[in-house]
């Protein structure tokens, strides 16, 4: 998943968020045959805009690591994730630049296994006496054809933020419904003609996928084996004009909003010039900081179509895996299950506010966080998913999917017209259409 750093960033920087943008893929690599039970292991890990937290939560880890593994090392690298595609690929290529152990964003994983570059873990996770405990809508975007190819180290889901002070002033409720969020968005923009209603943008892709997926439409499915896009259905239809009636001027300007990404939308509730907006657990500790809004706002799960429901979230996040070209096959696997295990997904959670993956441990610090609970109830009332497929690089990086919604709030397109254009589109890149 093009991933844009989370929650670490977040402490030093106002506006991150999970994004998408999947590597380009690699010629296959090798498995080695190889399993050294000593020397050093490499390990690849995302750096972040504030690295220190992250990393004496990782030191602590590699002492505990080296201390029941004897003769064994464990070494580091900290890479930037705007260069992770190049780094990725040469390393599938040459297997001596390849680390053993490596982070990766889960809409990654379908380019780096198309590539053949990351080792089936399965047998690892259904041998891991934690592993029955990893939430299973998780761990499922690790999978490709039925196989686990890494092990989901942290997720991100996005809510629904809301400005309490001017709801109450212009008495209105939380909104119960996605269309509720329509007319309590109209009804703040009126009230409040120099904010926007609602947050939302053309480019907010993981903000316009839960109307998706909550009116009962999806992106694609797959159809004998190859995918196909589903966005001209009805029900997507549905889903795409209830969130392009966002985008209009009494609500969230097209003029305005049509180029917001994600972080955008989530930046102009920080700076006060939003009501509501769709932003992450990522997000909440900048935006319980911003003077704007600080102590004026609360968190709900984005709602579904009915009152009492939850829309789908996208389930974005980074997973750990290993390098089929790892000759120390044994020792990758168990680090990997030490760094991504319960110990450690708390330990990074109370460094970097990252959310645990286990069910079991979600609860904890929800228990412990009053303010997890709208994502962690979103998580387990379902989450969904992109396709996953390497396919899907190339569709993100044509904008295929977000150009959809951009052409309907800027009138260059009905919604009809749009979904099915983008159908068209996104069906010659999976092959499946003429």
């Amino acid at each position: 998943m093009k991933i844009s750093r989370l929650a670490a960033a977040v402490l030093a920087s106002a506006a991150l968020g999970l994004t998408a943008c999947a590597p380009p893929t690699a010629g296959g690599g090798s498995a080695s045959t190889k399993d050294e039970t000593g020397g050093t292991l490499r390990v690849w890990l995302f750096s972040e805009v504030n690295q220190d937290p992250k990393s004496a939560v990782v030191n602590d880890a590699i002492k505990d690591f080296e201390a029941a593994h004897s003769g064994a090392k464990v070494d580091v690298q900290y890479i930037p994730t705007d260069s992770r595609a190049e780094r990725f690929k040469a390393a599938f290529n040459d297997p001596s630049s390849a680390p053993d152990v490596a982070e990766f964003g889960n809409t990654d994983l379908a380019n780096y296994v198309a590539a053949g570059g990351l080792a089936d873990v399965s047998d690892v996770v259904k041998g891991w006496d934690e592993g029955k405990d990893l939430d299973p809508k998780i761990l499922k975007t690790t999978e490709i054809d039925g196989k686990n190819y890494g092990v989901p180290w942290f997720v991100g889901v996005r809510a629904l933020y809301y400005r309490t002070d001017l709801l109450q002033a212009a008495g209105l409720k939380a909104p119960t419904t996605l269309q509720e969020v329509e007319t309590t968005a109209r009804a703040l923009r009126a009230k409040n003609p120099g904010t926007l209603g609602i947050a939302v943008g053309g480019k907010s892709q993981f903000s316009a996928m839960p109307y998706l997926w909550a009116y009962g439409g999806g992106i694609a499915d797959q159809q004998n084996g190859k995918f196909a896009s589903q966005l001209s259905s009805e029900k997507s239809k549905a889903g795409i004009t209830a969130y392009t009636n966002l985008l209009n001027d009494d609500i969230c300007p097209p003029q305005t909003c049509a180029e917001f990404g994600g972080n955008a939308t989530v930046q102009q509730f920080i700076a006060g010039k939003a009501d509501m907006a769709i932003g992450g657990d990522f997000n909440y500790k900048a935006v319980a900081a911003a003077p704007a809004v600080k102590g004026k706002f609360a968190v709900i799960p984005v709602p579904g179509t009915t009152a009492g429901s939850i829309a789908p979230a996208f389930a974005g996040g980074n997973n750990l895996g290993v390098f089929k070209s790892s000759t120390h096959r044994t020792l990758a696997d168990d680090f990997v299950k030490l760094l991504a295990g319960k110990k450690y997904q708390q330990k990074m959670f109370q460094a970097m506010g990252n959310l645990p993956t286990f069910a079991d441990v979600q609860k904890q610090v929800a228990g412990d966080n009053a303010y997890l609970k709208p994502f962690v109830d979103t998580i387990a009332a379902g989450t969904d998913f992109v396709p996953v497929t390497e396919q899907w690089a190339t569709i993100d990086a044509q904008g295929i999917f977000t150009g959809m919604y951009q052409k309907v709030a800027s009138g260059k397109s009905t919604v009809d017209q749009a979904a099915a254009d983008a159908t068209t589109a996104m069906d010659k890149v999976f092959g499946s259409g003429k």
